[in-house]
């Protein structure tokens, strides 16, 4: 079965927590597709990915750059996987299709958003109940993320 991890953001913006939730999946050789809410969300986000650090470099792209199937990190609206990921981590709502072959999902939401918190808690309910081994992640006080369901 595949891992969810559920990312309570409150402390920092999907804009500061995502680019670095990437860079450890490209070290750990993963290819990753990040599903927004909207094509629009996920245009915006990939061109905030070129400028979030001025030292490092995220290898990514979008409907608009093309060549899927060449980008480690592809962003998009869509449920498919043009660039063969195995791993996709859901943004702004977005709901996920089918993970099966995936070895992990990560679900991010703004935890100042109740309406974003209800959606992941249904999302947490559904893919645990479909056997899906789920954690959810929280930080601390000096930004640390760490496992809040650990033991349930």
């Amino acid at each position: 079965m595949t891992s969810v991890f559920f990312y309570h953001l409150q402390r920092q913006p999907l804009e500061k927590v995502l680019p670095k939730l990437l860079a450890v999946s490209l070290e750990r050789g993963w290819r990753v597709v990040v599903q927004a809410g909207s094509e629009e969300r996920a245009e915006a986000l990939a061109a905030q990915l070129w400028t979030y650090d001025e030292e490092s470099f995220l290898p990514h792209g979008a409907k608009s750059d093309g060549f899927p199937d060449l980008q480690p990190v592809w962003l998009t609206a869509d449920h498919d996987n043009p660039n063969n990921a195995n791993v996709r981590m859901l943004v702004d709502g977005a709901q996920a299709g089918s993970i099966d072959g995936l070895t992990r999902v990560a679900v991010l939401f703004d935890g100042n958003d109740a309406q974003a918190v209800e959606n992941a808690r249904a999302q947490w309910k559904a893919f645990r109940s479909a056997g899906h081994e789920v954690s959810y992640w929280q930080q601390d006080d000096q930004g640390r993320w760490q496992d809040r369901a650990a033991g349930q």
